[in-house]
């Protein structure tokens, strides 16, 4: 991975995690102090609390990618300390499917004369939840890579040995 590659993707990883502790010093304001411009309805604030805990599943999943750059960058990405890595990235993707069905429950009442967005949001969670199964093969092929390395490791030391 070249240089500009991995400058490019850690700003573009901070810019955005500045942006979601923005947002939800945001929000947490709002509920803290009341100054809500809504006047505290039930589902303004539930999907305040949401996307606040919604926005913590965004940064873990960042500061994930951001660890398995600089793993890349080092080339030390094919051992086992990435699969953590890789794991909070999937249980990341997990949470924010799970935040985003909560925000389809909380939505789905006010929804009643067309359920039909009811129905897209559901599909939305089923999509985020589908990123989350294609994080998971590419750590089945990560997991293989890592195996064939060692294997490739200890044939080395053989033919050494023989050498």
């Amino acid at each position: 991975m070249g240089k500009l590659t991995v400058r490019a993707l850690r700003a573009v990883l901070a810019v955005v995690l500045i942006g979601t502790v923005f947002v939800q010093a945001g929000m947490a304001w709002v509920l803290v102090s009341g100054s809500d411009p809504e006047d505290g309805s039930l589902p303004l604030t539930a999907l305040r609390v949401i996307t606040i805990l919604g926005m913590v599943s965004v940064q873990v999943a960042l500061v994930c990618v951001w660890r398995l750059v600089a793993m890349v960058r080092r080339g030390t990405v094919f051992s086992p300390a990435a699969f953590r890595y890789v794991d909070g990235v999937i249980g990341a993707i997990v949470a924010a499917s799970l935040m985003w069905f909560a925000v389809t429950a909380v939505n789905a009442p006010g929804q009643r004369d067309d359920p039909g967005v009811t129905v897209i949001m559901g599909g939305i969670g089923l999509a985020i939840l589908g990123v989350a199964l294609i994080v998971l093969v590419l750590r089945m092929l990560l997991a293989q890579a890592v195996a064939r390395d060692v294997e490739a490791a200890q044939m080395q030391a053989e033919l050494d040995e023989v050498i």
